[in-house]
């Protein structure tokens, strides 16, 4: 016995699977109704985690100089806005300025490295050993040779910041297509005209990935930096407040510090995120919005 499927015919008498859906969603909130799923599911899944914490410390009795419960690390965070807020901007300014000048340094480099392989093969290896060496083992050696803590928390926080941007930028630059670079050959185009035309906007995309990457890098170089300068009184960061609130048992404060800084790490990843979708939203396959 066989069965045969039915679709059904509109009046006029076109295919009804060549109409275009409708590009017009529904939106709830100013936002699609697509993207509410994936907006719920992690503060349903948050929500579940931070009452769970709560009440096991309730539940077991704690005490809050081991493990705080967040209704109290949110007290202590409105408590001490006042100081945690100030070391929270310094922080945030290492970090914002460290990843300025990975961008700076990375992207010229990769743009100097795709002109001249004989550069590249010389000077890139050099580029890994400086990834690749745990920047809290040479902290202390560059705070003794720059003498100054800011511009030395800065160097630490770009040598962290600074090798997705250089390595993605290379693979972006070397990814244009072979047969457009034929044909501005061709055409007898300068470098520089194949630069600025064909290899940067290949190029976009994979920055954009590093940039993401480098975002959240550079925090941690802030941070790990000022654990090791260990700076104090009133230009400390969050890291001297963590290690501060530790020396005298004030954990929750300890926490509240960690919560501003995961906090600061999620909004500069959106950030990043938000800054590529603009960019590519309009041509690029990863970010354009399609309809299936």
């Amino acid at each position: 016995m066989t069965s045969s499927a039915t679709t059904s015919v509109p009046h006029d008498g076109t295919d009804a699977e060549a109409r275009p859906v409708s590009a017009e969603e529904r939106r709830i909130l100013g936002l699609p109704a697509s993207s509410w799923p994936g907006i719920i599911a992690p503060v349903v899944i948050g929500i579940i985690a931070l009452t769970a914490w709560e009440l096991t410390v309730r539940i077991k009795g704690i005490p809050h100089y081991i493990l705080p419960g967040p209704i109290l690390i949110v007290q202590t965070l409105w408590n001490d806005w006042a100081t945690l807020s100030e070391s929270l901007l310094i922080t945030l300014r290492i970090t914002f300025a460290a990843l300025i000048a990975a961008i700076a340094v990375g992207v010229s480099l990769a743009i100097i490295f795709t002109q001249s392989k004989w550069l590249e093969k010389s000077l890139f290896p050099y580029a890994v050993i400086l990834q690749v060496t745990p920047v809290v083992s040479i902290a202390p050696l560059i705070i003794i040779w720059v003498g100054d803590i800011n511009l030395s928390l800065l160097i630490c926080a770009w040598i962290v910041a600074f090798f997705p941007i250089l390595s993605n930028t290379i693979l972006g630059l070397n990814s244009a297509d072979h047969n457009l670079i034929n044909l501005f050959q061709l055409y007898r185009a300068s470098r520089w005209q194949t630069l600025r035309y064909l290899r940067l906007p290949a190029a976009l995309p994979y920055f954009l990935g590093g940039l993401k990457i480098s975002g959240g890098l550079a925090l941690i170089g802030a941070v790990v930096a000022e654990f090791v300068a260990g700076t104090g009184g009133s230009a400390s960061g969050l890291a001297y407040r963590i290690l501060e609130s530790g020396y005298r048992l004030q954990i929750p404060r300890m926490f509240a510090a960690l919560l501003l800084i995961s906090l600061s790490g999620i909004a500069i990843f959106f950030l990043t995120s938000w800054i590529a979708h603009l960019a590519l939203r309009h041509w690029h396959e990863s970010a354009v919005r399609r309809e299936n």
